[in-house]
């Protein structure tokens, strides 16, 4: 089977028609979604994007180097990963605007699980300022993907102030107001569904909880407090 011709060859001159071309294909944008965060080994972006076989992975990520949209790098373990280039980084804007955009689908699979790295970019898709919060306070936050029995957290660091809420992979986060420890089904339920946090038997928050409130009320779905609070 043939190459897809691209719009170019067809005397379409649209960038957003080469847009298409460079990232359009099934997988692809899933794929650059799992790396918005930072880079990712050739296992752990399969174990991330589940449906995705190995050939098509590989030509997929030969497809977006081909593209300047992301690079391979090789770490001083000798072991090889992908990271997005600074321009492949900016699609960030776009899947938040295909995110926002497709909540008002009747067939979003709202039952349906996410990888850490993506309740994550949901969270960021929607920040905003916290109000209450003079001095910015810092939440730990470990998800646990539901998806694999077996997978361990990956922890996430999040600021939150009066000024703005951001949201950034961290290994090492550091001195923090409040920790959360959840799994993503739970997480999701809380800043996607509006689940209240004492609800949810797979959070487990220490420290200051109003922080962690605070931090779900900046990056649900929705800007309503009520969502967030006691029953």
């Amino acid at each position: 089977m043939g190459s897809r011709r691209s719009y170019g060859s067809y005397n379409d001159g649209c960038a957003a028609a080469h847009a298409l071309d460079l990232v359009g294909d099934r997988w692809t944008m899933v794929v650059v979604r799992e790396l918005l965060l930072g880079a990712k080994r050739f296992s752990e972006i399969q174990r991330d994007v589940i449906g995705v076989g190995p050939a098509v992975l590989t030509q997929r990520l030969h497809e977006l180097e081909t593209g300047e949209v992301l690079r391979r790098r090789r770490l001083p373990s000798r072991v090889d990963v992908y990271e997005l280039t600074e321009w492949g980084r900016e699609l960030e804007a776009v899947n938040t605007a295909l995110s926002r955009w497709a909540v008002a689908s009747p067939a979003l699979p709202r039952d349906a699980d996410m990888s850490p790295d993506t309740v994550v970019l949901a969270m960021r898709a929607h920040a905003r300022p916290a109000p209450g919060l003079a001095d910015e306070r810092r939440v730990a936050l470990h998800l646990t993907d539901s998806r694999h029995d077996d997978s361990e957290p990956v922890t996430y660091l999040a600021t939150v102030s009066a000024h703005g809420t951001r949201v950034e992979r961290s290994a090492a986060p550091g001195p923090v107001d409040a920790e959360v420890h959840a799994t993503t089904r739970a997480w999701k339920a809380c800043v996607i569904g509006g689940a209240p946090l004492a609800n949810l038997a797979d959070v487990r928050v220490t420290g200051d909880e109003p922080v962690v409130r605070a931090l779900v009320g900046a990056t649900s779905l929705e800007d309503r407090a009520e969502r967030v609070g006691e029953p």
